[in-house]
């Protein structure tokens, strides 16, 4: 596999983008919007030059990761050499299906079909294809140059060698894989939203603030960044779509998403890129303040 179409150039995309151009691979980065790919390589660029700040690569390694990435609005155009297809959309089953879709349709006959969804089934997405062996989950973590993990995620009929391949693959560009079955939520989900879940129910029945919340889950549990934090950076609308994802697929009540991220994500309070959720992030995260009321 030497090239790679990446389709989504939003923060997971083009993170998966900079991650396989800088190991020399050839990547097409696909998004209907050219003011959106053109946003995708500054940030690329921009998350390269602090690279070279650091001394982690050379300014002729940036340049050279820039040079490895060519953007298309077209899909078919995209995908005509892939020998591997990473759809990084937003998480709408509906949306994927019909990108699945496309992908099938356009990319060629041996290319594999791979999924940066985080709880959506690749069963389901296998089946609108008409190569279900050849479909896979590779679950990358955000933000994707700095994360190790990759969760490799199986669908009912993906073939051993696809699997094999993509694990091998995943190392190749430095990643960790760690192999999932295709059940909701598979695994890193499976774990995180629960626990990010009871703690907006902790704050919803005044248990205690955000910061307290926060602040017992780093000192107390060692984890790097507190819970409601995190579902800042991942996005209030995403952990909701993940929390229905699992409620429909086990029907059970304990992952039955809190009234209150419920309430916040339909006010458009979102997290980070909305410039508040559960803190205010409008000035960045040098600055971040609790918010001011949540009811």
């Amino acid at each position: 596999m030497k090239n790679i179409s990446v389709i989504g150039s939003g923060t997971m995309g083009n993170g998966i983008a900079h991650v396989f151009a800088q190991r020399s691979y050839k990547v097409s980065l696909i998004d209907i919007s050219e003011s959106a790919l053109e946003k995708a390589m500054a940030t690329i660029a921009k998350n390269l030059d602090r690279m070279v700040a650091k001394e982690r690569i050379t300014s002729e390694d940036k340049e050279t990761t820039l040079s490895n990435i060519t953007t298309f609005t077209k899909m078919e155009e995209g995908l005509k050499s892939a020998d591997l297809v990473v759809e990084a959309a937003t998480e709408n089953k509906e949306l994927k299906f019909n990108i699945f879709r496309d992908m099938d349709k356009y990319a060629p006959d041996y290319c594999v079909l791979a999924s940066n969804t985080s709880s959506i089934s690749i069963t389901e997405l296998a089946s609108v294809t008409g190569r279900p062996d050849k479909v896979i989950g590779m679950h990358f973590m955000n933000p994707v140059p700095v994360m190790k993990l990759v969760e490799v995620i199986n669908g009912y009929n993906t073939s051993e060698q696809v699997t094999q391949d993509i694990i091998a693959l995943s190392k190749e560009i430095g990643k960790i894989p760690a192999m999932a079955n295709d059940y909701p939520g598979f695994i890193a989900n499976r774990i995180l939203m629960p626990m990010i879940n009871e703690a907006v129910w902790t704050l919803h029945e005044g248990v205690g603030g955000v910061e307290e919340i926060d602040t017992v889950m780093k000192l107390g549990m060692a984890h790097p960044m507190g819970p409601l934090h995190l579902a800042d950076f991942i996005g209030l609308d995403v952990c909701l779509a993940i929390l229905e994802v699992l409620y429909d697929g086990f029907g059970n009540p304990k992952y039955a998403p809190c009234p209150l991220l419920v309430n916040m994500v339909n006010a458009g309070k979102k997290g980070a890129k909305s410039g508040e959720g559960f803190y205010n992030w409008t000035h960045g995260t040098k600055e971040l303040q609790v918010s001011s009321s949540f009811k």
